[in-house]
């Protein structure tokens, strides 16, 4: 059995750490470079880095956070927002990136994870699925969530691993910011139905909901914010946690 990871998400707007509530009522965590360094002490496996305002604002994701990142973490880390061409990825990669994510850009453009894939390779390729469930089916939704399309969740992740992506977050939008537990079912359907990664965003509140995620979810991994920016969890009792009730972690 594969190892499951857990992923602390930095929320970056204006060079800060960011969290708030479906990504509004924003309120500071910090500074991103010493979070980070951080979180690669206390065990973290990953470290995924969003600059939420990249893609409403039309911004380039900021390569010297990167490079700056890159110099202090031993562990792989993802970014993404504003992220459409095959430049921003290479900048972002030669700058010490592990992988990208890309989300609206990918909906928008499809033929991006193939191109993306084909030059950088799969490994390097997550795309991120933000959905919300409505009148009970899965739609995804674009910036932040904030735009709502008619593509179903589960369709659209089956061609997102078509095309060639390494690996997919994906956030409920429903859960996001509750600290009400993990999106289970749409994960465990999403981890049936597909070959490659399936990382879980949205709604982490305490350790039990890790777990749930793991075992009845059927995540690779799990993503979360606020619960390790403002201490409520320490990645190190966290994976004690996860070890307690069977789920194989790196210690």
């Amino acid at each position: 059995m594969l190892t499951k990871r857990i992923i602390p998400c930095l929320d970056i707007k204006d060079g800060r750490t960011v969290k708030g509530v479906n990504f509004i009522d924003l309120r500071d965590a910090g500074d991103p470079v010493e979070l980070a360094e951080i979180y690669a002490k206390s065990g973290a496996d990953e470290l995924v880095f969003l600059d939420i305002s990249a893609t409403e604002e039309k911004r380039k994701t900021l390569a010297n956070l990167v490079r700056r990142v890159a110099e202090k973490v031993n562990i792989p880390f993802t970014v993404g927002g504003g992220i459409s061409s095959v430049e921003d990825v290479d900048i972002l990669l030669k700058n010490g990136a592990d992988k990208v994510s890309i989300n609206s850009s990918a909906v928008k453009n499809p033929g991006l994870i193939n191109e993306l894939a084909a030059k950088f390779g799969s490994q390097c390729i997550t795309v991120a699925i933000d959905a919300k469930q409505v009148n009970g089916e899965w739609l995804v939704h674009l910036v932040g969530g904030k735009i709502p399309t008619d593509i179903n969740l589960f369709q659209w992740a089956k061609e997102v691993e078509e095309r060639g992506a390494g690996e997919i977050l994906f956030t409920s939008m429903n859960n996001d910011g509750t600290k009400a537990g993990f999106a289970n079912e749409a994960l465990a359907v999403l981890s049936s139905e597909l070959n490659i990664p399936i990382i879980a965003s949205g709604g982490a509140g305490n350790m039990q909901h890790f777990c749930d995620t793991f075992i009845e979810g059927k995540a690779d991994a799990a993503l979360a914010a606020s619960v390790f920016h403002f201490k409520e969890i320490e990645i190190k009792d966290l994976k004690e946690e996860l070890r307690r009730n069977g789920v194989e972690v790196r210690l």
